[in-house]
């Protein structure tokens, strides 16, 4: 395979993949309605529930299902109210019915980069209370045997805001609810200096005559929002969410890692025992997942809620059932992850929580470019110069092989002559042309395949780093110099796709040309660097910095490996006379 080939299978398999993903986001199935049986209940398709109504996984028979009209109406006289929870990373809404998360804020995490226009934009806000955006994390009780606190019992709170103050390093908020029984359930959320963990605890005191049984779960519940707003052609489709996976998340020992969009929650319902797990709702950079007791044997399930607002998606771990004896307390325990996808923070967690940062069919190789570029970054502290430095890494590593198809290009480049001879004695008869030019290349000893392998590795290099880029959170507006505030979005002046557009005219320039090649391919070989720096225009700068870089490199082995075949030849010459 020589030089030009290897361009027009790399754009192919580049342009082949762009295609697929912007198909699957604007073509691809969209994410299921079910019909509606009545507002406010779950679809019968997808229900968490048995024919009976019990609960999968719920050890009690008579257990009931964990109700899922979110908008049942309070008693009355009952009024909710909502408690602020503020930390050095985290501001959290909680709602006294039923001691909800119903909004969380990424203090470290703006929406839009800072500027000096705007030092302080608002914060990312994940877990939202507001309809068009609505996702919530929630938890309870259930019990076949006596009252329980679900996740739409009223609450109590001593406090309508909580700040972590400086040199404390956590914060507790209590809850608590009280039954006339007396029943009493403590909902304890703790959190934690610079961490996006929240602890939650749920202490039942069972001050009733007779023994008490039920099941604590937790459940993450969204809607589909809106599709962003963009306010021109290239925002929109350099925005990276749009190939992001969206959707709910798990992971098992047994079954490892895996996902279900929400164009899938109706027809593959989730319904599997799990223990040491955890279970999440996915986006694109940030992750909302429950962290049961690594021992603790829960159920995970799954449902689509009907609302007149239209369907909300649920996912759910249902604990193991307890019994508290009269005069007795019992506790139940359960982590909440609302925050960036951090690997390494990820996998300190919980085992397998560092699959959250989903990397897809290129794991096995954006995983380790992941982790050079970190410990790169750590050295230099610009993430623009580490991707620098990540070509020269790899330039070197695949030195020899990159050696070995610049020295046949090099001599292919000599033997021009005598191939523009072979084309005009063999003329239109590619056959005889093609075995001239096979018997020519091993008379001069020329490896015409020497450049498959450098391609070959390139191009998994490619879509790994492009993956990376994409979803690390650490990338995230992350800036290079000058005009670059973001090196995970494109090129807002299309700087970068026009000096690789040069590196392509500079390495087009250098390199021999074919013999016998098709006029059509010529042509399009004439366009390839106009085809590049289109296509580039959409990638993120930071990816179309590394080809900058990496075109510069090759470029300069290719003049260095040019240049001393041309002395030793010089050399050889001079020493025959």
């Amino acid at each position: 395979m020589n030089q030009t080939r290897t361009f027009l299978l790399f754009a192919l398999v580049a342009v082949a993949y762009l295609l697929w993903n912007a198909w699957e986001k604007d073509y691809g199935p969209q994410p299921a309605v079910p019909a509606v049986a009545a507002a406010g209940t779950a679809a019968s398709p997808a229900a968490a529930t048995t024919a009976d109504g019990s609960v999968p996984g719920a050890s009690v028979p008579t257990t009931p299902a964990v109700p899922s009209n979110e908008l049942a109406k309070p008693a009355a006289g009952d009024k909710a109210q909502l408690i602020t929870v503020t930390t050095d990373v985290l501001r959290l809404t909680i709602d006294t019915r039923g001691g909800s998360l119903v909004r969380s804020e990424l203090l470290d995490y703006p929406v839009t980069p800072r500027t000096k226009k705007d030092p302080d934009p608002a914060p990312i806000r994940l877990l939202d209370d507001t309809g068009s955006h609505f996702f919530a994390a929630q938890d309870g009780l259930i019990s076949g045997t006596g009252p329980a606190p679900d996740h739409r019992a009223l609450f109590q709170s001593t406090q309508a805001s909580y700040t972590l103050a400086k040199g404390q390093d956590t914060l507790d908020v209590d809850l608590t609810w009280t039954d006339p029984s007396g029943l009493k359930v403590i909902k304890r959320y703790t959190l934690h200096r610079g961490s996006y963990v929240v602890d939650l605890s749920q202490k039942i005191d069972n001050g009733s005559a007779k023994p008490w049984t039920g099941n604590a779960y937790r459940q993450l519940q969204r809607v589909v929002p809106p599709a962003p707003v963009h306010s021109n052609f290239l925002a929109k489709f350099s925005d990276q969410s749009r190939y992001s996976f969206f959707g709910a998340a798990w992971y098992s020992p047994e079954h490892k890692f895996d996902k279900l969009a929400f164009d899938k929650f109706a027809k593959e319902p989730l319904n599997q025992p799990v223990t040491g797990g955890w279970l999440a709702m996915e986006q694109h950079y940030f992750v909302t997942a429950w962290l049961p007791p690594s021992s603790e044997a829960d159920t995970f399930s799954s449902t689509v809620i009907n609302d007149q607002d239209g369907p909300r998606y649920l996912v759910r771990d249902m604990g193991p059932s307890i019994t508290v004896a009269p005069g007795q307390s019992g506790t139940t325990a359960a982590r909440l992850y609302v925050g960036p996808k951090l690997r390494e923070q990820l996998g300190a967690l919980a085992p397998g929580f560092e699959l959250a940062l989903d990397y897809g069919i290129f794991s096995i190789v954006a995983s380790p470019l992941h982790w050079i570029l970190s410990h790169l970054h750590h050295l230099v502290g610009n993430w623009g110069f580490a991707i620098i430095l990540l070509v020269l890494l790899i330039n070197l590593a695949i030195y020899k092989l990159s050696e070995a198809q610049y020295v046949s290009a090099a001599r292919m480049r000599k033997l021009k002559p005598r191939m523009d001879a072979l084309k005009e004695r063999y003329g239109d008869d590619k056959q005889k042309m093609q075995q001239a030019m096979m018997e020519l290349y091993k008379k001069e000893k020329i490896n015409p395949v020497a450049g498959c392998l450098p391609i070959l590795i390139t191009i998994p290099i490619f879509f790994a780093l492009y993956t990376v880029l994409r979803e690390s959170v650490e990338l995230r507006q992350a800036p290079f110099v000058g005009w670059i505030h973001d090196l995970s979005a494109a090129d807002p002046y299309f700087v970068l796709p026009v000096l690789y557009m040069g590196v392509m005219l500079m390495t087009q320039w250098m390199m021999p040309t074919q013999p016998g090649m098709d006029p059509t391919q010529a042509k399009m070989m004439k366009f390839m660097p106009l085809m590049f720096g289109v296509m580039f225009a959409f990638f993120p700068a930071g990816l179309v910095l590394y080809y900058i870089v990496n075109g510069l490199c090759r470029l300069a082995q290719q003049w260095w490996v040019t240049r001393r075949i041309d002395r030793a030849e010089a050399a050889k010459a001079l020493a025959s006379r």
